[in-house]
Order: structure tokens, then sequence, then C-alpha cells
């Protein structure tokens, strides 16, 4: 956990660079096309870019030295921002869109390949606690970044956040590469593993290796359902960030950016109180986490915070509410990616490649389908449409539990580790 405690900061670093990017090339395209279209498409590209390179990303972390891949994408975003930089002014608003592909497929490369890799780095018993960690490195992160984004451009113009943004790359991987770290599992265990995947002819399940993920998920139906839900969080998450700053204006015409102030700056407390709650409880006795049960339920909670915050209740209601959605989200967040983390580590790369995009499709979707509706309906009607439906979906999961619960007659649902494909799936 002392190595890891590094891998935090530096992958804090490479989250904090991101964040950063997001606000200030986001602003950067606008001032240099003086288009609002531009700014839209690179937006779009680099999400779309995101939904696709969860696939590849699958592929890649169950192929390859997953350290190397970590490493090897922070360089090259690294790399991508120093180009902007020393490129000609009438070449950067082309170089602009590829830098959109770059970011978008190596940030989705590093954080499949990091969530692969924490049972490997600290041992299934603390992956609960090391997921925690991460997540409230990252929400750090994600506060310094948007909050110095602004800052950094005002007072030393895009060069600077652009350089800062290529150092925090850099120091990422340099602190990724001094540690001595195992991403893979022993090669002994996946050899057991392979042997347990071969049919009673004595030959490998062809079947099995080329479905991945998709034979993890039939083998495993709450997992999948699972994956739905996340993609319906994903709508609901759209739909509160569209609706966010609209509401925020009808609020306080005078003063719009109060309120999106405050909420975020709510929402990231509660996130991070919860994650350091689950650390602590993970460190007593290796505790696994919530399980499916946890995830339902912090789901749930979560949206119908969401939706309390734009019912139009005074804004101490309303931030209380932003601080129990943050709670929640934090208890959905490490409740999820520990769960999937119990997958054995040669389905595991794809497993997390497709919950990368499938994630990032229903934000894409929710943010065109939130956009299209806050032209006709208010904001708690959007937002309480899309969150409505994860809340659905959450009631699904529950009566998915209770029926795999009563058919397998065994420990609750969370405390079993997903079955290996090419055994129950056969």
């Amino acid at each position: 956990m002392r190595q890891f405690r590094l891998l935090v900061v530096g992958n804090g670093f490479s989250a904090y660079g991101s964040y950063l990017n997001m606000v200030a090339l986001n602003v950067f395209i606008y001032e240099v096309t003086d288009s609002a279209l531009a700014a839209g498409i690179f937006m779009a590209v680099r999400l779309m870019t995101s939904v696709v390179s969860g696939f590849a990303s699958g592929r890649l972390v169950s192929a390859y030295d997953r350290k190397r891949l970590m490493v090897g994408a922070d360089l090259t975003q690294c790399a991508a921002m120093v180009a902007l930089l020393i490129a000609p002014e009438t070449s950067r608003a082309g170089l602009l869109y590829l830098l959109a592909v770059v970011t978008g497929f190596c940030s989705t490369l590093s954080g499949v390949a990091l969530r692969t890799s924490i049972p490997e780095i600290v041992g299934s018993d603390l992956r609960m606690r090391a997921n925690a960690q991460l997540s409230t490195g990252r929400s750090l992160a994600m506060i310094a970044g948007f909050a110095s984004a602004g800052v950094v451009v005002a007072q030393w113009g895009y060069v600077a956040a652009i350089s800062l943004d290529a150092v925090t790359f850099a120091v990422s991987a340099c602190l990724l590469l001094s540690l001595p770290i195992r991403t893979r599992a022993q090669k002994e265990k996946r050899e057991e593993r392979s042997g347990e995947e071969r049919s009673e002819d004595g030959s490998v399940s062809g079947r099995a290796r080329k479905a991945g993920s998709l034979m993890l998920l039939s083998a495993a139906p709450v997992l999948a359902v699972m994956l739905v839900v996340r993609a319906a969080d994903g709508l609901g998450s759209s739909s509160h960030n569209v609706a966010l700053p609209v509401y925020s204006s009808i609020l306080d015409p005078s003063h719009p950016a109060t309120f999106v102030s405050q909420f975020w700056a709510t929402w990231a407390i509660g996130n991070i109180v919860m994650q350091q709650v689950c650390s602590r409880w993970a460190g007593r006795g290796g505790r696994q986490g919530p399980g499916e049960r946890g995830f339902a339920i912090g789901a749930c909670v979560m949206s119908a915070a969401f939706i309390v915050v734009f019912a139009g209740l005074p804004t101490g209601v309303a931030v209380a509410a932003a601080l129990v959605a943050g709670m929640a989200d934090g208890l959905t967040e490490t409740a999820y990616v520990t769960r999937l983390q119990a997958a054995p580590d040669e389905q595991r790369g794809r497993l997390f490649g497709l919950s990368a995009s499938v994630e990032n499709t229903g934000f894409g979707l929710g943010m065109l389908v939130s956009g299209a509706l806050l032209d006709r309906f208010p904001p708690f009607h959007v937002v309480g449409l899309l969150h409505g439906l994860a809340i659905v979906l959450c009631v699904g999961l529950f009566i998915v539990l209770v029926r795999h619960t009563r058919r397998s007659g065994s420990a609750p649902p969370g405390e079993q580790s997903a079955p290996a494909v090419g055994s129950e799936a056969r």
C-alpha cells in the first residue's frame, strides 16, 4: 500500500492534467476558431473516441503489459501537448481535433489498465480500499483542475496552461515507471485458469476466448444488469450536467455561476467523505465492499438526490441534496469497480473496456437527449425523467439479485467472485 499511495499521487497528477485540458482546450479551440460549432465538434470527437477506445483498450490490456500501457498513455498525451505548443498557429485548429482523439483514447486506455490491475497491485483483499483511495485522488484532482484552469488561463495564458498540462502527464509517467509493481496475475495462475477452461477432449474453448466479456456477462447476469444500470447513470449524469447552468441562471440571472460552484464543491466534498469512509471500512478485516446491493442502493439514492437538487427547494436543502448525491456517487463508484474486479484477471480487461464504452455511450447519448429536452421542458422534468429511469433500472437490479440469491442458495451477492468463462458458461 505504500507503493500504491505513490501510484495514487501519480494518477492524481494525470487526472489533474485531464481536467485542466478539459477546460483549457475547450476554451482554446473556441478562441482559435471563433466558432461554437467547432468547440462542440471537439467535445464530440473526444467523447466518441472514448466510446470506441473502450473496446480496443479491453483487448490491449488483456494482451500487453499494463504498466507500459499506462506509461505510454501518459507520455503520448505529454508529447501531444508539446506538439500543439510548437506547431504553427495556422495549423493548430486541425491539430486540436487530432489532440481530442489522442486524449480521449489515452485517458480511456489508462483508466481501463489501472482498474484492471488493482487486484494484482495490492491484492484482492485490499482492492476496495485501493479503489477508494484512487477515487479520492481523482476527486481532489477534479476540484484542483476545474478551479485552477480559469486562473491559469487568465493569468498566464494558454501556453502556460498547456505546458502545465504536459508536465502533469510527464510526472505521472515518471512516478509510475519508478514503482516496482506487478499489474498482471502470475503466470502459474493464468495457466491454471486456462486449464480450467479446457473442454473434456483437452482443447481450449475458442468460443470463450473470442467472446471475452460477453461470455462473462452471459455467465454472470447480475454483472450485465449492473452495466445497464451504469449506462442509465450516464444518462442521468449528463442530464444534471447539461441542466445545471440553465437551472442556476433561473435561480440567479445576475450570478449564474454561484449555484453551479456551490453544487460541485458540495458534491465533491460528499464524494471524498464517502471514499474515506469506504477506505477505512475496508481496512478493517479486508472487507470486499458493499457488492451489488450496495451499488443498487447507492445508485437509487444518488439519482433521487439529484432530482431533489432541481426541485426548486431552498438553496440550503438543494446543497444538502448535492452532498448526499456526492456521497452516494462515491459509494456507487467504489462498489461497482470493486465488484467488476472480482472477475478473473484474463477476463477483467475486456470487462472494464466494455464498461468504459457503455458509460461513455450513456453519457454522450444523454447529452444529446438532455439538450433537446431542455429546449421544451424545465430542468426538473428533464433531470427527473432521466434519473428516474436509473431508479427504475435499480429496482430491476434488486429483482435480479433476489432471484439470483434464491436460485443459487449461496452467500449474498458481492461476496462471490465472478464465474470464469468456460466453466459456468458452458
